[in-house]
C-alpha cells in the first residue's frame, strides 16, 4: 500500500484517484470545489481541508489540474510540505516549458518527478484504461509505474523531463486534424448522396482507417459507443480539443517546427467553441461544416 495525495479530482482526476483506491492504496485528495471533493469521498478517498494536509504524509503525490501556470502553482506548494524523496506525478496537459519548469522545482526540493497526460478520456479514467506518456528520468518512471498501472493499460516511457507533453501535444494535434478530416468526408458523402454505414465500412477497413472513424465515428449508428450517439455528450469537450490545438502551436512556434494544419485545426475549432459548442464533444464539429455547406 502505497500513500498516495491526489490533487484535482475533476472529471479525470476522480475517477483516477478512484482506481488508485481500488488498487489498495491509501489516497488523500484535496480539490478547491467542495463537491466534487465529497464526491471523491463516495469512492474511499479521504479528503483534505488544504492541499498541504493532503501531502504532508504522501510517498507519490499526483496533480491533474487545467493549465500549466495552475500546476507551477500547486507545485510549489507541494515542494513546501512533501517529504524529500517523494515521488511528484503530473498528469495534466500543459506547455513543455512549465512541465520542465515543474521539474526543476522537484530535483531542487530533492523530489522525483515526472510529466505524465494521459488520453483516453472520462470513459478511460473510469475504465482504467488510460495511456500515460511519461517523460522524466528513468528511476522516477520505474518508481511511477505501479501507481500508473493502477489508472491505465499502457504505460510509455517518451524520454527525459518535458517528452511525456510533447508527445500528448504531438498526438492530440493529430486527432484535431483527423477529426476534422473524417467530418468533411462524411458531410461531401452526405452530399453526394453516400449512406453513413456505406463510407464507414469502406473507409474503416481501407486506407481511409484512423482512430476518429474507427472508433470515435462523428455520425450516429456505425460507432454506437460514440458520442455522435448520445447528442454530442463529451467525452473529450470541444474547449480542451482546442486548448490542446493551442499548446500544439505555441510548440510550433517555440521549436521552428511547420504544422499548417495544425494551425488550420485550432482555427476552426476556436470559431466552433465560440458559437458556443466548447462543452460540447469535439466530434460535433462535423455539424458547423454541414451548416457551412448548407450556406
Amino acid at each position: 500500500m502505497t500513500r498516495i495525495a491526489f490533487i484535482g479530482l475533476g472529471n479525470m482526476g476522480g475517477p483516477m484517484a478512484a482506481n488508485l483506491v481500488k488498487a489498495g492504496n491509501d489516497v488523500t485528495g484535496f480539490d478547491l470545489a467542495a463537491p466534487i471533493l465529497k464526491a471523491a469521498e463516495a469512492t474511499g478517498v479521504k479528503p483534505a481541508s488544504h492541499l498541504s494536509q493532503a501531502v504532508g504524509e504522501a510517498e507519490v503525490v499526483v496533480t491533474m489540474l487545467p493549465q500549466g501556470k495552475h500546476v507551477i502553482t500547486a507545485w510549489a506548494d507541494i515542494m513546501a510540505s512533501v517529504a524529500s524523496g517523494a515521488l511528484i506525478i503530473d498528469c495534466s496537459t500543459i506547455d513543455v516549458e512549465s512541465a520542465r519548469k515543474a521539474h526543476e522545482m522537484a530535483k531542487t526540493a530533492g523530489c522525483l518527478s515526472l510529466d505524465a497526460p494521459v488520453s483516453g478520456g472520462v470513459g478511460g479514467a473510469s475504465a482504467g484504461t488510460l495511456t500515460f506518456m511519461a517523460g522524466g528520468s528513468v528511476e522516477s518512471f520505474a518508481k511511477a509505474k505501479p501507481i500508473l498501472e493502477a489508472m491505465g493499460r499502457k504505460i510509455v516511457h517518451c524520454g527525459d523531463a518535458g517528452a511525456g507533453q510533447a508527445a500528448k501535444i504531438c498526438n492530440n494535434m493529430i486527432l484535431g486534424i483527423s477529426m476534422i478530416g473524417v467530418c468533411e468526408a462524411f458531410v461531401l458523402a452526405e452530399k453526394l448522396g453516400l449512406s453513413h454505414q456505406a463510407l464507414f465500412d469502406v473507409a474503416s477497413t481501407s486506407s481511409g482507417q484512423c482512430w476518429s472513424i474507427n472508433t470515435y465515428c462523428p455520425v450516429p449508428g456505425p460507432v454506437p459507443t460514440s458520442p455522435a450517439n448520445t447528442g454530442y455528450k463529451p467525452g473529450f469537450a470541444a474547449a480542451l480539443m482546442l486548448k490542446d490545438l493551442r499548446l500544439s502551436q505555441e510548440a510550433a512556434l517555440a521549436s521552428g517546427a511547420s504544422t499548417p494544419l495544425g494551425a488550420e485545426a485550432a482555427q476552426l475549432y476556436a470559431l466552433f467553441e465560440k458559437q458556443g459548442n466548447g462543452g460540447r464533444d469535439f466530434s460535433a464539429i462535423i455539424e458547423m461544416f454541414r451548416e457551412h455547406a448548407a450556406g
